[in-house]
């Protein structure tokens, strides 16, 4: 991978969290299975302002400082990777788009939930 971090900036569009990501050819890519719940609780307990209207999103499968979050790998399943935030007790599905940042699942992913800039 060309960046150790990785950033995206979701938002909600039709009843769905998303993010676009033209560099890796994304358009409304939806987070679904718990992923979406697992947004949801974080930018909730971050106290993000608007965050319905775009937040960024700091992703790495290493830990790096002020990341508020990190997912453990529990298994792959219909080509897409479920992952566990035990600081929620809560599990989340990653569909394939995951592999347009990371060569295979992180047997961790650490993110930071941040205001758009």
């Amino acid at each position: 991978m060309a960046n150790a971090l990785q950033v995206i900036f979701p938002y909600f569009h039709q009843g769905m969290w998303v993010f676009d990501d033209e560099d890796v050819g994304l358009n409304k890519e939806p987070f679904v299975a718990g992923a979406d719940t697992v947004i949801e609780r974080a930018i909730k307990a971050k106290g993000i302002p608007h965050a319905d209207k775009g937040f960024r999103l700091i992703f790495s499968s290493g830990p790096f400082p002020g990341h508020d979050l990190k997912l453990d790998w529990l298994r792959e399943e219909d080509g897409g990777n479920w992952y566990r935030a035990e600081q929620f007790e809560l599990d989340g599905w990653l569909c394939p788009a995951l592999f347009r940042y990371f060569d295979e699942a992180p047997a961790n992913i650490y993110a930071q939930f941040l205001p758009k800039a």
